[in-house]
C-alpha cells in the first residue's frame, strides 16, 4: 500500500502530526521517550506504522481500472484494463476487496468470460494495497509454472505500481522465482493441486483456486486439494478470502457445482431493451431458424420479442447480480455465468449456436459444449440398457466379419477355471461388430489353456469380401494371476499382445496410458522390467459402451436406402445368447459420497458375472493402443484396400487438391517423399 494513501492508525494518547509523519518521529506519538538515535530507526518506524494501518478503502475493480495494464503476451485486448468491458465482473472483484464481508467466493462459469483476469486483478490489488501471504493453486505444478510465465510476470511488468514492488524475475533477488513472488508485507506462492507439499507450505490470508474441477481427487494421497488449501487460512479468521473459479464438469463430481449450490447462487439479471423486463440469460431462450445459426437471437421471457446481438452491451451495463437461493454459509456467495454474456467481439450468440449444432450427435462434444458454453455440469448416464432391447437388435451377419469391419481386436478375461475371449471387428467412427466369443477351459494353472490362447493369436476369420484376417491386438487382464499373464505375454512379444490393468475413475483425455515396465517371472527366473503393462481407465470405456448401446438401430427402410449407421454403433450377432447380453449390461454407474460429503462416481455390479463387459473394455483398449482413435483418412483407406472394401466414395481429384491446401491456423509442413505405407502383418 502506498505510504501516502492513508493515515496511521490513531491510538489513545497519540498526537500524530498531520503533515509528513514518517519524518517527524518524536512528536508526541507512541514513540515518545524512545531512543531513536540509531541508524535505521526511521525505516523501522516507517515499517511499523505501515503495519498499523487498516486496509485501504478501495475495491479491486477500482484498482484495476486505475492501475492494471494488459499485456499483449497474455490478453487479446492489450492496454488499460476496463471493467466496463465485462461489467458482470465488477461485483465479483469487489467481493474480493477487504471491505466486503464475504470470505468464500465461488464463480462457476463458461470458458473465456474473463474470470482468470478477475483473479489476476485481485493478485495485483493484494500486492499493491492489501499485502499479505497469498496462495494461488492451479491443477498441476506445470500449469502453475506456465501461469507464472504467461500471466503473473506480464501482470507485474506491465503495471508500474506492481513493478516497483516486485523484483524483476531475472534479478539476483531470490524473492522473485518461478513459483514465488515476494513484495513488501507479503508473498505470492503458486503451486499445483497435485503437490501436497505446496498446499501445506505456508499460512495464507488469500487463496485463489483456479479451475478446481481439473484438480486431482487427492494431492499425493494426502487428501482433497481444496480442503488442504483452505486449511492454510484458518489463523486469519474473518480476514481471509478464498476465491474458487472453474468451468464445471460432471454432475455429482464437480467441485465448483457443489460449492455454487451451497452458496446464494447469484445470477446476472439484465433488462430487455424492449420491455425492460429483468431476466438472467438462459440457453433455452436463444433461438434460430433450423440450420441457420446466423439468425440466432435471444427471446425475452417477458415480451417474447427477439433481442438482437447489438443490444448486449447496454444490457450488460445495466445488469445486476441477484441471489436466487439462501446460502448454507452466511460468509459464502456464489456466481454463475454462461457464454451468452460474453461481450461483443468475444463470443457471439451466433457462435454459441454454431458450436451447439456442431456438437450434436456426439456425447463427448455435447459434454464439452455444456461445460464450456453453458457453464453447467454434464449428467453422465450410467444407467444400464435393458438386455431385452439388445436382444431385439441382434441380426444375422452375412459373414464372420461384415463389410464395415476393417481390423480385429480381442479382450481376454482371466478367471480361476477359464479364460474368456471376445473378438470385435472395428470400422470407421469406431463402429463395431461382435465377431466371436470363445471360452478356454482350464484357467491360468493349466499349460494347455495358455497353449489354446496362443493358438488363438494365429486363428483367422473371414471378411464378407473374402479377405482373411487375424487379430491385430489382444489385450489381456492382469488382475488375476498377474505373474502367469506377464510370463505368457512376454513369450508372445509386444506386437500382438498387450497386458492391461484396470484403474478406477475416468480419464477421457487418455483412457489408456503406458506402457510401463513390470517384473516378470519366466521359467522360475525373475526378470526385472520383463513385461510391458498398459493401464486402462475402465470407467471411461464402460460409459462409452453404454452410450453406443443406446444408439437407435437403423430401420429397414434406412438400410434399404443405404443410410450409414451412426459412429460408435455396436452390432450384435444373432448367436449372442441372453447370458452374454446380461453380462454386457451387468454394471451401473452410481454416485458415492464419503463421510465428508464429497462425491465420486464408480461402477458397481448388478449381477455376479460381467465378463462380456470386461472383455469389451479390453478389446476397446486394444483398439486404442493400435491408434484407432487417431487414424487419419489415409490409414482408413489403406485398411479398406486390404479388406477389399470401400466404406465411403473415393475423393475426387478436386477434393484431394482442396485437402492438400494449407488450412487456416495450421502450419503446412513440406511433404516428405520416399515414404510408403506397409501392410500390417495381421492383415496379410
Amino acid at each position: 500500500m502506498s505510504e501516502s494513501s492513508s493515515m496511521p492508525w490513531q491510538t489513545s494518547g497519540s498526537r500524530l502530526n498531520e503533515g509528513d509523519h514518517d519524518h517527524n518521529l518524536n512528536d508526541g506519538d507512541l514513540t515518545e521517550g524512545l531512543d531513536l538515535g540509531f541508524e535505521g530507526a526511521e525505516d523501522i518506524l516507517r515499517t511499523w506504522r505501515r503495519g498499523m494501518r487498516p486496509d485501504l478503502d478501495l475495491t479491486v475493480s477500482e484498482w484495476a481500472d486505475k492501475h492494471r495494464k494488459l499485456s499483449s503476451r497474455a490478453a487479446a485486448e492489450p492496454g488499460q484494463y476496463r471493467t466496463a468491458r465485462t461489467p458482470y465482473l465488477r461485483a465479483i472483484m469487489d467481493a474480493l476487496s477487504p471491505g466486503h464481508p464475504a470470505q468464500r467466493i465461488t464463480f462457476m462459469k463458461a470458458a473465456q468470460v474473463g474470470a482468470t483476469e478477475a483473479g489476476n486483478n485481485w493478485i495485483g490489488f493484494v500486492i499493491h494495497h492489501a499485502p499479505g501471504p497469498m496462495l494461488a493453486v492451479l491443477p498441476t505444478v506445470e500449469m502453475a509454472k506456465r501461469t507464472s510465465r504467461g500471466r503473473i510476470d506480464p501482470l507485474i511488468e506491465e503495471s508500474p505500481a506492481l513493478k516497483e514492488r516486485v523484483s524483476p524475475a531475472r534479478s539476483r533477488d531470490a524473492g522473485n522465482s518461478m513459483l514465488s513472488k515476494e513484495f513488501p508485507g507479503g508473498i505470492l506462492v503458486l503451486t499445483g493441486a497435485n503437490s501436497a507439499t505446496g498446499l501445506r507450505s505456508m499460512p495464507a490470508r488469500y487463496v485463489f483456486l483456479d479451475e478446481v474441477d481439473a484438480y486431482p481427487a487427492s494431492a499425493d494421497e494426502e487428501g482433497d486439494p481444496v480442503s488442504l488449501a483452505e486449511a492454510r487460512t484458518t489463523t486469519f479468521a474473518h480476514r481471509r478470502k478464498v476465491f474458487m473459479v472453474s468451468t464445471p464438469t460432471i454432475r455429482g463430481l464437480s467441485r465448483i457445482e457443489r460449492e455454487f449450490e451451497a452458496s446464494d447462487q447469484r445470477r446476472y439479471f439484465v433488462p430487455c431493451p424492449h420491455c425492460s423486463h429483468m431476466q438472467w440469460l438462459q440457453f433455452e431462450r436463444l433461438r434460430w431458424d433450423k440450420g441457420q445459426p446466423d439468425t440466432a437471437a435471444y427471446h425475452c421471457a417477458g415480451c417474447e420479442r427477439p433481442i438482437s446481438e447489438h443490444h448486449k452491451t447496454e444490457m450488460l451495463a445495466r445488469g445486476e447480480w441477484r441471489a436466487t437461493a439462501v446460502s448454507s454459509d452466511p460468509n459464502a456467495i456464489g456466481f454463475h455465468l454462461s457464454a451468452l454474456y460474453s461481450p461483443i467481439g468475444w463470443k457471439s450468440w451466433e457462435q454459441v449456436a454454431r458450436e451447439w449444432l456442431a456438437a450434436q450427435g456426439s456425447d463427448e462434444m455435447l459434454r464439452a459444449a455444456r461445460n464450456t458454453l453453458l457453464g453447467e455440469t454434464w449428467i453422465e448416464s450410467g444407467e444400464a440398457p435393458e438386455w431385452q432391447r439388445l436382444a431385439d437388435r441382434r441380426v444375422a451377419f452375412p459373414a464372420q466379419i461384415p463389410a464395415g469391419g476393417l481390423f480385429l481386436t480381442a479382450g481376454a478375461d482371466v478367471q480361476k477355471d477359464r479364460i474368456e475371449v471376445d473378438v470385435w471387428a472395428w470400422g470407421r467412427g469406431l463402429e463395431s461388430w461382435l465377431v466371436d466369443h470363445i471360452v478356454i477351459p482350464g484357467g491360468p494353472d493349466d499349460p494347455a489353456c495358455w497353449e489354446r490362447l496362443t493358438a488363438l493369436l494365429s486363428q483367422t476369420w473371414t471378411h464378407q469380401n473374402g479377405a482373411i484376417m487375424t487379430l491385430a491386438k489382444l489385450a489381456i487382464d492382469t488382475g488375476y494371476e498377474s505373474a502367469a499373464v506377464y510370463a505368457w505375454s512376454r513369450k508372445q512379444g509386444i506386437a500382438q499382445v498387450a497386458p492391461v490393468k484396470g484403474l478406477e475413475g475416468f480419464n477421457r483425455a487418455t483412457p489408456v496410458s503406458g506402457p510401463t515396465f513390470v517384473d516378470a517371472t519366466v521359467n522360475g527366473r525373475k526378470l526385472k522390467r520383463g513385461a510391458r503393462l498398459w493401464t486402462v481407465a475402465t470407467a471411461t470405456f464402460k460409459a462409452e459402451t453404454y452410450r453406443y448401446l443406446r444408439i437407435e438401430k437403423l430401420s429397414d427402410e434406412d438400410r434399404t436406402l443405404g443410410v450409414a449407421s451412426p459412429a460408435g454403433t455396436i452390432h450384435l450377432p444373432d448367436w449372442a445368447d441372453s447370458e452374454w447380453l446380461k453380462q454386457l449390461v451387468g454394471e451401473q454407474l452410481v454416485t458415492i459420497r464419503n463421510k465428508r460429503g464429497y462425491a465420486r462416481q464408480e461402477w458397481q455390479k448388478m449381477r455376479e458375472r460381467n465378463e462380456a463387459l470386461d472383455t469389451r473394455v479390453y478389446a476397446r483398449a486394444a483398439a486404442w493402443i493400435l491408434g484407432a482413435d487417431r487414424f487419419d483418412e489415409r490409414m482408413w483407406r489403406q485398411l479398406e484396400k486390404q479388406a477389399g472394401v470401400e466404406t465411403i466414395p473415393a475423393a475426387t481429384k478436386a477434393d484431394t487438391d482442396t485437402l492438400s491446401e494449407p488450412q487456416a491456423g495450421r502450419i503446412a509442413a513440406p511433404r516428405k517423399r520416399g515414404w510408403r505405407v506397409s501392410t500390417p502383418k495381421y492383415m496379410e
